[in-house]
């Protein structure tokens, strides 16, 4: 049997992607290996989300072909070699003319077709490029059958953006939103709970709370009610979506987080900025006061919710009371977790030939005072849990023998000293110290566990 070696960057999309481009390989004979060195095929499963992006990927693809070249000295074949997902999709032929050495550049919509793709390189000796957003939808032509993740589990439900953010390479790149079937999303989710055993599921969308899949009625179904039948399932534990965008959270959906007790109390909902004339130059259709209105109902409907986001700071034309409206807002709100990045300009979206660009150096200093005061919130929001008791997914090992490490409803990393054997169990944990990046606990007195 061959073997391939998947290779993820970015989001959680891609993480999904990776393990059901693994599922088509199945079906054609390869395995997947996590050792690079013994694999017949090296793919690059990439993300275009960050600055320098695309030259990781290119030094990497370097490293590859050193390898491949040490093979050859050795008298064996070299390794094939497909590069996909958001830098495939972005560069396309070009990346053949920098690394001519590449067999296939796939795109986001078109890896069901990996299988055909490598025999047409294999007749042609390499350089196939598909980046096609073809008619019928990947999902469709994927195995229904999925390898298991473990117990806890990504399912896409939702593809694409028609935000056009004007940073974003988004919709270039994975193309218009496209919401699965709701039939279908039941009967994969209840696939992943009683044949390969996750407790919880969390599902994915670049912007996933806009779903409207078809609900086999001629109608279509939003998230809740999508999450509302999930709940249904025997043996599902706990349900999560990511990534959302604030003018998605309807009513029905803030209603969810009151009525659906699987639903866990943590959402991330990306801001960007707290200045409504930037959120305008992002084309981000709505106000901070907007956010702060929905960040208030979510509370109000599941009082220990918790949030995260997504900051950018320096975008072009970003003054001092732009930045300082940002950190209002995050002050406002109180985060639990949230990532911050500088502006990086993403070629082909309109921010990057914005005029206004902001220094470099100006850049640093806002991210370091916004991520100071972000890394106080979020250690505020650790110490705060001390003393309570919560269910914990235990996942994998600590650092030291005899620990292991969980996740709290809230999205927090839970080290436990605990048994081996309750690896994959969902416990009840009592939270007794809180730290910048993680809680410690102790798994509460005799009970019984949900083991894996």
């Amino acid at each position: 049997m061959k073997k391939v070696y998947i290779k993820t960057y970015g989001c959680q999309m891609n993480v999904y992607d990776s393990v059901r481009m693994a599922d088509v390989l199945a079906g054609v004979g390869y395995e997947e290996t996590p050792n690079p060195d013994e694999a017949d095929l090296h793919i690059l499963n990439t993300c275009h989300i960050r600055e320098k992006a695309a030259e990781k990927v290119y030094s990497e693809l370097g490293r590859i072909r050193v390898a491949n070249d040490e093979r050859a000295a050795q008298g064996k074949a070299p390794a094939m070699i497909a590069v996909g997902g958001c830098v495939a999709q972005a560069e396309g032929e070009a990346m053949l003319s920098r690394a001519p050495f590449v067999d296939i550049v796939v795109g986001s919509q078109s890896y069901h077709h990996l299988p055909r793709l490598i025999v047409e390189a294999q007749k042609q000796q390499g350089g196939v490029v598909e980046l096609d957003f073809p008619e019928v939808q990947k999902f469709d032509l994927l195995p229904e059958t999925s390898r298991p993740q473990g117990r806890s589990a990504f399912l896409s439900v939702q593809e694409g953006c028609d935000k056009f953010c004007t940073f974003c390479v988004v919709p270039y790149t994975r193309g218009a939103e496209y919401s699965r079937p709701m039939q279908v999303v039941l009967d994969e989710a209840r696939r992943m709970v009683q044949e390969q055993g996750a407790v919880e599921i969390t599902l994915l969308g670049q912007n996933v709370n806009a779903y409207h899949g078809e609900d086999g009625q001629g109608g279509t179904a939003s998230l809740a009610e999508l999450m509302t039948l999930m709940a249904d399932i025997n043996g599902l534990e706990r349900i999560r979506y990511t990534t959302s965008h604030p003018n998605d959270m309807t009513d029905d959906l803030i209603a969810a987080h009151r009525h659906l007790p699987k639903l866990m109390p943590y959402l991330h909902l990306p801001v960007q900025s707290g200045s409504d004339r930037i959120l305008k130059k992002m084309n981000r259709k709505h106000g901070a006061a907007q956010y702060i209105e929905i960040i208030e109902k979510l509370r109000a409907a599941r009082p220990d919710i918790a949030f995260s986001s997504d900051f950018i700071v320096g975008f072009p034309g970003e003054t001092d009371e732009d930045f300082l409206a940002t950190m209002k807002l995050a002050e406002t709100v109180g985060y639990a977790q949230a990532y911050s990045f500088m502006y990086s300009p993403r070629p082909g979206t309109p921010a990057a030939d914005h005029d206004a660009q902001v220094p470099d150096d100006v850049k640093a200093t806002r991210l370091q005072l916004l991520q100071t005061l972000l890394n106080r919130q979020q250690h505020a929001f650790n110490l705060a849990s001390v003393g309570k008791r919560c269910q914990v997914l235990l996942e994998k090992d600590g650092k030291r023998p005899g620990q292991l490490i969980g996740k709290s409803p809230w999205m927090q990393s839970v080290v436990v000293e605990a048994d081996a054997s309750l690896k994959g169990a969902l416990v009840d944990v009592d939270i007794t110290e809180g730290h910048a990046n993680s809680v410690n606990g102790v798994i509460a007195g005799a009970q019984e566990v949900q083991a894996a």
